[in-house]
C-alpha cells in the first residue's frame, strides 16, 4: 500500500479536510494506493508556491539549472526499482516496459538539462537609426502539465522537464490511475535538491479531476499548459484554456498507419508491425491501429503476421504482453472486435475470451468504414488490415482520420517511401521503422485531431517561452512632434 501525498512548496501535505481516494490493482483488484485529493484550496496553495518560486527559478543561471536537472536524472535512475514496482502495481503493464520509461525519462531530463545554455534570441535588423532591435526568449511563469497513465514515466517526466529547463516552475498534475507513480516524480526532484514550490505534485480524485484542471488553467500566475491524453479530453482543455487565452500544447490521440509497399522487406515489416501494434497492448499513443498493405504482398504478409501474432500471450506474469489499465478496457476492445465480426470482418486472434484485464492480441482484416475499428481509436492489442492497389490509394487511406500523431512506411525503394511519408498527414513519419519510437531530443507531436505543439529538445523551447522584442535607441530618435 502507497500513502500519498501532496507536494506543494517543497514539502507534503494531505489535501483540504483530509480527503482520499484508492487506486486498485488492475488485476487482482486489491487497493495499492491510498492518495490525497486535491481539493480547490490545495490548488490555489500549489498555484501560490510555483509563482513564489517563479522570480529566484527563472533568474537562477543556466549551468546551475543544468546542474540540478542532471541530479534529477541519477535520482530517477537510482530509483528505478521503486518505480517499475509502483507501474506494476497501479497501471498493470509489464516491467520491460516501465524499464524502458525510466531510461527515457532519465535521458529527457538530461536533454533538458543541456537546453540550459540554448535558450538565445536573435538581432532582427531595424529601419530605425541607431536602433538596437532584438527577439529575446524568457521563460512564461507557472507551467502546468497534464499526463497520462500508459507511458507514466516517460509522459509524466516530459511534462515538467523543458519547462523547468526554460526557467518555468511547474504544478505537476498526476493521473488519477497511477497517483503513486506520479507523485514518485515529485520525490525525484526533491532529492535532486530542486528549490521549494518549483515542481509541484497534485492527486486528485477521479471524480474532481474536471473542476482541478479548470482551476488550474483559470489561475493568472499559471501561463502556460501541456496535457498528453485523449482527444476529446484535449478538446475541454483546449477550450479552457482558450477561454483564458493560456496557450496549450496538446500530444493527443492517434489511428496510426503503417504502410507496406510491394517492395517492402516482409519480415523486417512484419517484426515492426507486431511491435507497433501489440506492445504494452496496444496502450501507447503511437501504436499502429492500421496497417496498410500492397494486395500484391497481402496475403504473404498476413501469413507471416498471423504467425508472429500466434506467439504473442498476453498474461499476469512478467511478460512482454501483461494487462490492460482495467477490465472495463479489455471489454470496450473487445466490444470493437465484436462489431468488426458482425459486420464481416475476419478476426485472427488465440483467444477471444476477456479475462479481467487480459485480452489477447488480434488481427481484424476485411475492414470497412462502418466499423468502429475503421474509425475509433482502439487504444487496445488489435490492428486493422486495410489493402490497396497503388501508393496514391494507400496515402489516401492513411489520411481517412481524424488523427495525424505517427505513421510509417516500409519500402526497399528510399526515394519511393519518402515521397509517399511526405504525403501522410502526420507528425511523425518513420521510413522502414515502427510506429512507436521515442527519442529525447526529437520533436515530438501531432497535427490534426492529435493537436498541436511540440514537445522535445529545441522545439519545445518556443512552447515554454516568451519571445520578446527588446531595443535599445543607442543614437537621438527623430519624432514628428
Amino acid at each position: 500500500m502507497f500513502d500519498i501525498d501532496l507536494l506543494i512548496g517543497g514539502s507534503t501535505h494531505a489535501a483540504q479536510d483530509n480527503a482520499t481516494f484508492e487506486r486498485r490493482n488492475p488485476a487482482s483488484g486489491e487497493v495499492v494506493t491510498r492518495a490525497a485529493a486535491a481539493q480547490l484550496a490545495d490548488v490555489d496553495k500549489a498555484v501560490k508556491a510555483a509563482s513564489d518560486a517563479f522570480p529566484a527559478w527563472s533568474a537562477l543561471n543556466p549551468g546551475a539549472r543544468r546542474t540540478l536537472l542532471l541530479k534529477a536524472a541519477d535520482a530517477m535512475e537510482n530509483l528505478r526499482a521503486e518505480f517499475v514496482a509502483r507501474a506494476v502495481a497501479e497501471a498493470g503493464g509489464s516491467p520491460m516496459w516501465y524499464q524502458f520509461n525510466v531510461t527515457l525519462a532519465a535521458n529527457m531530463l538530461r536533454e533538458a538539462a543541456s537546453m540550459t545554455t540554448q535558450i538565445s534570441g536573435e538581432i532582427i535588423p531595424s529601419d530605425v537609426p541607431g536602433s538596437l532591435a532584438m527577439g529575446v526568449r524568457q521563460a512564461a511563469g507557472v507551467v502546468v502539465g497534464i499526463a497520462p497513465w500508459n507511458a507514466p514515466i516517460i509522459l509524466g517526466t516530459r511534462s515538467i522537464a523543458m519547462p523547468l529547463a526554460c526557467g518555468n516552475t511547474v504544478i505537476f498534475k498526476a493521473s488519477e490511475l497511477c497517483p503513486g507513480l506520479h507523485r514518485l516524480i515529485g520525490t525525484v526532484f526533491e532529492q535532486a535538491g530542486f528549490p521549494a514550490g518549483v515542481v509541484n505534485v497534485i492527486t486528485n480524485a477521479p471524480a474532481d479531476a474536471p473542476a482541478v484542471v479548470e482551476r488550474l488553467i483559470a489561475a493568472p500566475a499559471v501561463r502556460r499548459v501541456n496535457f498528453t491524453g485523449s482527444t476529446n479530453v484535449g478538446r475541454i482543455i483546449a477550450q479552457h484554456c482558450a477561454r483564458h487565452l493560456k496557450p496549450v500544447l496538446l500530444e493527443l490521440g492517434g489511428k496510426n498507419p503503417l504502410l507496406v509497399l510491394d517492395d517492402a522487406d516482409l519480415d523486417e515489416a512484419v517484426e515492426a508491425a507486431a511491435f507497433s501494434a501489440f506492445f504494452n497492448q496496444g496502450q501507447i499513443c503511437m501504436s499502429a491501429d492500421r496497417i496498410l498493405v500492397d494486395n500484391k504482398v497481402a496475403s504473404a504478409f498476413l501469413d507471416k503476421l498471423a504467425t508472429k501474432t500466434a506467439t504473442l500471450k498476453a498474461a499476469h506474469a512478467d511478460a512482454p504482453l501483461t494487462g490492460m489499465i482495467d477490465a472495463a478496457a479489455a471489454t470496450r476492445v473487445a466490444a470493437m472486435l465484436d462489431d468488426a465480426r458482425q459486420r464481416g470482418a475476419t478476426v485472427t486472434q488465440s483467444s477471444s475470451a476477456v479475462a479481467g484485464n487480459l485480452l489477447q492480441p488480434a488481427i481484424v482484416d476485411g475492414v470497412t468504414p462502418e466499423m468502429r475499428v475503421y474509425q475509433e481509436e482502439s487504444f487496445g492489442p488489435i490492428v486493422s488490415i486495410l489493402r490497396f492497389d497503388s501508393d496514391e490509394e494507400a496515402i489516401r487511406l492513411a489520411n481517412d482520420s481524424e488523427y495525424g500523431l505517427s505513421s510509417a512506411v516500409f519500402s526497399r525503394d528510399i526515394g519511393r517511401a519518402m515521397a509517399v511519408a511526405r504525403q501522410i498527414e502526420s507528425g511523425i513519419c518513420h521510413i522502414n521503422g515502427p510506429t512507436v519510437h521515442d527519442e529525447a531530443q526529437m520533436p515530438f507531436g501531432g497535427v490534426k485531431g492529435s493537436g498541436y505543439g511540440r514537445f522535445g529538445g529545441k522545439a519545445a523551447i518556443a512552447e515554454f517561452t516568451e519571445l520578446r522584442w527588446i531595443t535599445i535607441q543607442t543614437t537621438p530618435r527623430h519624432y514628428p512632434i
